[in-house]
């Protein structure tokens, strides 16, 4: 973690083109919940060891073993597990695509409340090319994408590149690959300035209402809403923003 607060967590399994094998899956867990228990965390930024891969998805070795079905069916809870934990973490998760994000791994970028890429990266699913389909992720891809485009994705397996990824709306920014380092750092710090309490307050009510119908959901925010007023960071950044200052959150 830097002095801004946010948390740097990077998968380095390069020798496996970071698949997310059970391993990595457990560390990448391991590391979330500890980001989420620190107070003094206030982002946490999602990266790739490897030169050309933010992560190749889910272990096909492990997809092909001998050992039995019930076996890798139970292993299988890391991936909602994962996304759920992402969804609850109550801090944003920026998804710091700095190579290909391929099959589970585009998923886990999409479960990312932000996504900033490298211009040179693809995305995708491309599991069915080995008689594989995108099972855990496809939940993930119909709320972030279009029926159509969605299902020609998981369908013939074809990579879209950070542009085309941009212009689906799955993407928040597009980067040079030479200045992908300095713009991940700044959007962090960006997202670390504001008030945690608040940030908290709303990636709850996010996480909360994104599946609800609308009268449903209104109900869940208009509480939310209620709880915020009686926040002292709420009346921090109001008084703040009229004496022309920058905010002391007091995360309470």
């Amino acid at each position: 973690m830097d002095e801004k607060g946010a948390a740097f967590v990077t998968l380095d399994h390069p020798q496996t083109r970071n698949a997310l094998s059970d391993e990595l899956l457990d560390d990448l867990l391991g590391a979330l919940e500890e980001a989420q228990r620190d107070e003094a965390v206030r982002v946490v930024v999602l990266s790739s060891s490897h030169d050309r891969i933010f992560s190749s998805g889910g272990n096909l070795k492990a997809f092909a073993d001998v050992r039995a079905a019930i076996t890798k069916y139970a292993g299988l809870y890391r991936f909602p597990r994962l996304f759920r934990l992402i969804g609850a973490l109550g801090k944003p998760v920026i998804c710091a695509a700095n190579g290909d994000a391929l099959a589970g791994a585009f998923g886990l970028a999409l479960a990312c409340d932000l996504v900033i890429a490298k211009e040179s990266v693809r995305f995708g699913c491309p599991e069915i090319n080995v008689g594989v389909f995108p099972f855990m992720i496809s939940a993930l891809i119909y709320r972030n994408i279009g029926r159509m485009k969605a299902n020609e994705l998981m369908m013939l397996g074809e990579l879209i590149s950070a542009r085309e990824a941009h212009d689906l709306g799955i993407v928040n920014a597009v980067v040079p690959d030479e200045e992908f380092d300095e713009a991940v750092v700044r959007w962090a710090h960006k997202v670390a300035a504001k008030s945690p309490l608040l940030m908290k307050l709303g990636k709850d009510a996010i996480n909360a209402t994104r599946d609800l119908a609308l009268h449903e959901a209104l109900d869940v925010l208009q509480a939310q809403l209620a709880l915020a007023f009686t926040t002292e960071d709420m009346a921090e950044g109001v008084s703040a923003f009229q004496e022309k200052r920058q905010p002391n959150w007091q995360m309470r």
